[in-house]
């Protein structure tokens, strides 16, 4: 194929491409200005009229981005004064969040430092955000910024998925938490969970991922599969645990290690084999 052949070909793959996708820079900024609009005080804001300003340049990019999604004014509108008739509520969950994992994690000194340094944070404030959004049937733009904060964070939570309150994500990185998940009040998890489905199959599925009752910890590396998996209230999951079944209320589900002391004499099996 020449290189004309080839631009003709490109450009009839474009014209068949789905404009209905927001831009995805715009949908970026925004989300990370609604985050420092909530939680990181702005130097210039030194009036209520400022901050009052700011709300409104946000709604306008929202209303902009919602329009790329459903291509009329009143539904954009309805949208942006939706979402942001609920800030409040989001904003004190979040503050709820934030002071969950002051309270269990030693190194954290105050919430601000949470909100300022902590990734789990944040990607709980976009998940949060998102899934407003989700709720109101925007689709593909809560999809645009929990996407975002997994490329920055590491922690992959899809915005469908159902989170209670003082939810706490410790380090992070590696997290993924699918769609039709759902999470109660006063959860830890630790870097490297997976809250995943069995299989892929794109079947009419509506509950495809676990659920985890409230004030339950799930340790660094355990994978939990399922949509009929049931994690009962109150009980831990620890390092590196795969479980496909449900257990009950104040269970505890670990690996047990298995240490062998060398002495004089050999193993009966050679320790230095390669594969």
């Amino acid at each position: 194929m020449s290189t004309s052949e080839f631009i003709q070909h490109l450009y009839a793959q474009h014209k068949k491409v789905d404009t209905s996708f927001p831009d995805k820079e715009m949908a970026e900024q925004f989300i990370d200005q609604v985050f420092n609009f909530l939680f990181l005080p702005n130097k210039k804001h030194q009036q209520v009229s400022d901050l009052e300003k700011e709300l409104n340049i946000l709604k306008s990019y929202l209303s902009s981005l919602a329009y790329d999604v459903v291509h009329t004014e009143d539904k954009a509108e309805l949208i942006t004064e939706t979402f942001f008739a609920v800030i409040p509520d989001l904003y004190a969950t979040l503050m709820k969040d934030a002071n969950a994992l002051l309270l269990f994690d030693p190194a954290a000194r105050s919430v601000e430092e949470v909100i300022v340094a902590y990734p789990g944070f944040y990607a709980t404030a976009v998940y949060r955000l998102s899934h407003q959004l989700w709720e109101q049937g925007v689709g593909i733009l809560p999809r645009l910024f929990t996407e975002y904060a997994h490329s920055k964070t590491g922690v992959d939570i899809h915005p469908g998925a159902r989170i209670g309150d003082a939810f706490c994500i410790d380090h992070g990185t590696g997290i993924v938490i699918g769609e039709t998940t759902e999470i109660g009040n006063n959860v830890k998890i630790y870097q490297g969970v997976t809250l995943g489905a069995l299989n892929v199959s794109k079947d009419n599925v509506t509950k495809r991922h676990p659920t985890i009752e409230d004030n339950v910890t799930i340790y660094s590396g355990a994978t939990i599969l399922g949509g009929t998996t049931v994690i009962g209230k109150d009980s831990i999951i620890g390092g590196n645990v795969w479980l496909t079944y449900s257990v009950p209320s104040f269970s505890v589900v670990y690996h047990k290690s298995e240490v062998k002391v060398r002495d004089k004499n050999p193993f009966p099996e050679p320790l230095n084999f390669v594969i």
